[in-house]
């Protein structure tokens, strides 16, 4: 599976790491512990199967045309199912929702299957801060750091792809210093 993704600018990507070690050091789940070197806070705006190399520079262009965009990450989300996640979610603006739709026409007749929960009108803009499997796992809010209740302005400055096969990334655009943390 490969991914398209936006990334933050380098103040919130540091702040998001902060929130993921503040909820670890809650006891709660978080990505704090997950040390793989591809790790790092994004937005996902779809899943495919594959990007082939035409694909990949359609996504590119579009996507570095796109960047820098603004967003704010502002309140929690809860999603359930075979993986509980605690998310922050992203207020998507018009700029925003009109970058993942046009991503959306370049891979669906190039990819074909996509994800339908990435599908424009269905797709919900978050930042994951927690993933579980366990059904058990519950964030309580007063166990969750203060500043998740608090809205912040940010910078989508960059975008990669993800390759769930190899656990590499590609740019797909913007700015992608490595992580920071």
């Amino acid at each position: 599976m490969r991914t398209v993704e936006l990334l933050p600018d380098t103040a919130t990507e540091m702040h998001v790491r902060e929130m993921w070690r503040m909820t670890a050091a809650a006891g709660l789940p978080s990505l704090a512990g997950h040390r793989h070197p591809t790790n790092r806070p994004h937005m996902t705006l779809a899943t495919c199967e594959d990007l082939r190399p035409p694909v990949r520079a359609e996504l590119t262009a579009l996507l570095d045309a796109g960047l820098p965009a603004p967003f704010r990450l502002d309140g929690l989300l809860r999603f359930d199912g075979r993986t509980r996640v605690l998310a922050w979610s992203v207020a998507a603006d018009a700029e925003i929702l009109e970058l993942h739709r046009r991503v959306w026409e370049v891979l669906v007749p190039a990819t074909g299957r996509l994800n339908p929960l990435h599908a424009p009108g269905r797709w919900i803009p978050h930042v994951t801060l927690a993933r579980s499997r366990r059904t058990s796992a519950r964030w309580p809010d007063h166990l969750l750091p203060t500043a998740l209740c608090e809205p912040r302005e940010a910078t989508f400055t960059g975008a990669r792809s993800y390759d769930s096969t190899t656990r590499t990334v590609e740019s797909l655009g913007g700015e992608n210093p490595p992580p920071t943390g």
